[in-house]
């Protein structure tokens, strides 16, 4: 039977499969072959001007490994990715709560939240950095008229931290509408009738909270922390805006340093193999965050 049952599976997915070429194809165009194109010129001697001189073994690698700025650009990659994606998903769990609430113009505070997410994140970006552009910004001539500071020359976006700072509360302004909404679409698979159980059993709002609400929101929260995370480490619009013209490696990530690597140094083969390393590194990363999450278990208990 079971040997039936197995050819029976296969039969509908050969059947299937005509249907899925389009797909399957486009995945292998967009997906599949950059990825083994990038693993092959890691391994590669490749010129400035992109003339394959041989095979280089893992000497890639021990380089990009051995790179004096590589822990640097490691810490600062950790604090991007932890600052963005937490401060994003404690913000959107407020804000979907708020926004699943009945309220008169619901549907119009709805739509405005999708805004940053429909605005180009370049454009969001350049808007923030020439703000707090030195004399000539709206933000530094705010912060004068507030009295924070008596200067208008700051600065802010000419040094690393202050400048990465900036560039992580816009990372988190841009990631809030999708994550709000996912975690928004949660909601609805939650039953107003165990909500209201719990508050005839006397439990108060914080209690049916984060013992009725806050599990069954689990997947939608491991969903969008799943995607914010690949989103947010693989991220180079805003921080190339907000530290590009930085001199130095002190603001940058890993996915800035490999950009630097083919612009600065003229080296497409290391940075070929820090994006193998970023691969590896981002896969673990998810691995471990949904054996630790668990989000579904629980859920149909």
């Amino acid at each position: 039977m079971k040997v039936k049952n197995a050819r029976g599976a296969w039969h509908e997915t050969l059947k299937a499969l005509p249907w899925l070429a389009g797909v399957l194809l486009l995945i292998a165009v967009i997906v599949v072959y950059p990825i083994f194109l990038m693993m092959f010129n890691s391994t590669r001697t490749i010129t400035r001007i992109g003339i394959d001189k041989g095979s280089a073994g893992l000497k890639n690698f021990v380089t990009v490994l051995s790179d004096p700025a590589l822990p640097r650009v490691m810490l600062n990659t950790t604090v991007w990715v932890v600052a963005v994606v937490v401060l994003t998903i404690v913000f959107s769990l407020a804000l979907a709560n708020f926004l699943n609430k009945t309220f008169p113009g619901r549907r119009i505070v709805r739509m405005a939240v999708i805004v940053p997410w429909a605005a180009s994140v370049v454009m969001t970006s350049t808007t923030v950095y020439y703000m707090f552009q030195p004399k000539l910004g709206i933000a530094q001539q705010f912060l004068k008229d507030i009295g924070l500071t008596d200067r208008t020359d700051l600065g802010i976006t000419a040094k690393p931290v202050p400048a990465f700072i900036v560039a992580i509360l816009v990372a988190v302004f841009v990631s809030l509408p999708f994550t709000s909404y996912t975690i928004l679409a949660g909601y609805s698979a939650i039953g107003q009738d165990v909500i209201e159980a719990a508050r005839v059993d006397g439990a108060s709002r914080s209690r049916t909270y984060f013992s009725i609400v806050l599990p069954q929101l689990k997947p939608a929260i491991a969903t969008a922390t799943t995607i914010n995370i690949i989103n947010v480490f693989n991220n180079i619009p805003i921080l190339q805006i907000m530290t590009g013209s930085i001199p130095g490696y002190e603001a940058d990530t890993t996915t800035t340093l490999l950009f630097k690597y083919i612009r600065v140094r003229g080296h497409v083969d290391w940075a070929s193999a820090l994006s193998v390393i970023n691969l590896v590194v981002i896969i673990a990363i998810i691995a471990i965050y949904l054996a630790v999450a668990k989000p579904m278990k629980g859920v149909d208990e």
